[in-house]
């Protein structure tokens, strides 16, 4: 999906309905995006799917996706299916029972006594909680494998028939992906994780959600997330970094979950980092949109690509509202 086929698009869907649309149609060009993906074509979304079609869309792509990804970090690991200990899958965007580990069971070659853990609820921090869960988990078995896979279709909550300016600036912003990658305890591997936490702010809950209707799902996507961010992330940070006798400058290179062109600039200025220091943000950004809770990983492939440096932390932000890092220390 080319992010100026998209603009039209909405322009075709909102601008008679909504009187201010020309104004808040400018977020299709600020939100900094060129491309996104999409598991359905633009005409099924004009089409106002009910729960039902949502959901049947959403199975048919995560099962998909699962699939894939799964056997690109088994490929990348070394490992066949059946040399999985514990499944780790988190997503936020649809909702799937049997879970979808459980889905792609008998298709992947999973053993059946395999440890499954579906995650829901986390939105764009998922990623990276999703990460430091499947950590522990390996930890507290060593010696057994731990595949995490991530999964979000953000576009099947696309709303024509919401009328409101957070579905607007969302149907600028998402776009559907997902990843996946294994861990283990003790053994090797890219980078070793040192520590990882959340930090959960009180009274946050209407900054980011999901707003459940008849229809579907709704998102809920305060314009106060950037300043927000700016002016409390930093707290957070120093706090998950203090209880591992870290500080803000033992770190080499943040890895963050790129919300939106104004959440990685709040982000540099949070963490007192030169402007465009945060520069795979802003590329995986620009060719992916925001895919939710599997975009950092997106960064951190081209870090690694780049080469890890010896500490780097993995941020992001989501429903709570919550800040959740994991700190990375590149192998020996």
């Amino acid at each position: 999906m080319v992010q100026k086929e998209v603009a039209a698009l909405a322009e075709t869907v909102f601008a008679a309905r909504y009187p201010s649309f020309d104004r808040l149609a400018r977020v299709f060009e600020s939100s900094g995006i060129r491309t996104r993906y999409a598991v359905r074509p633009a005409d099924w979304y004009l089409s106002e799917p009910g729960w039902p079609e949502r959901t049947a869309a959403y199975l048919e792509g995560a099962d998909a996706l699962f699939a894939r990804v799964a056997r690109e970090a088994l490929g990348t690991a070394g490992l066949k299916a059946g040399e999985i200990d514990t499944v780790v899958t988190v997503s936020s965007t649809g909702i799937a029972t049997p879970s979808l580990e459980a889905r792609a069971l008998g298709r992947m070659g999973f053993r059946r006594d395999v440890m499954r853990v579906p995650v829901f609820g986390l939105g764009c921090a998922g990623g990276v909680s999703g990460f430091s869960v499947a950590a522990r988990l390996a930890q507290a078995r060593p010696g057994t494998n731990v595949l995490l896979v991530v999964i979000e279709l953000c576009t099947l909550a696309s709303r024509p028939d919401s009328l409101t300016k957070a579905n607007i600036v969302a149907t600028a912003l998402f776009g559907d992906g997902a990843a996946a990658c294994v861990l283990r305890a003790g053994e090797g591997g890219l980078a070793e994780i040192e520590c990882g936490g959340e930090y959960t702010w009180p009274e946050t809950l209407d900054l980011m959600g999901w707003d459940v209707d008849p229809q579907g799902f709704g998102v809920i996507f305060a314009r106060a997330i950037p300043p927000f961010v700016e002016a409390n992330l930093r707290v957070a940070v120093d706090d998950v970094l203090h209880r591992q006798s870290l500080a803000l400058n033992d770190v080499d290179r943040f890895v963050c979950h790129p919300g939106g062109a104004k959440v990685v600039t709040a982000l540099e200025r949070a963490l007192s980092l030169p402007q465009g220091s945060l520069d795979h943000e802003r590329e995986v950004l620009a060719d992916y949109g925001n895919m939710s809770a599997p975009t950092v990983f997106f960064v951190l492939e081209r870090v690694l690509k780049q080469g890890l440096p010896g500490r780097a932390v993995l941020s992001a932000l989501g429903p709570g509202f919550t800040a959740s890092l994991v700190s990375l220390k590149r192998a020996a």
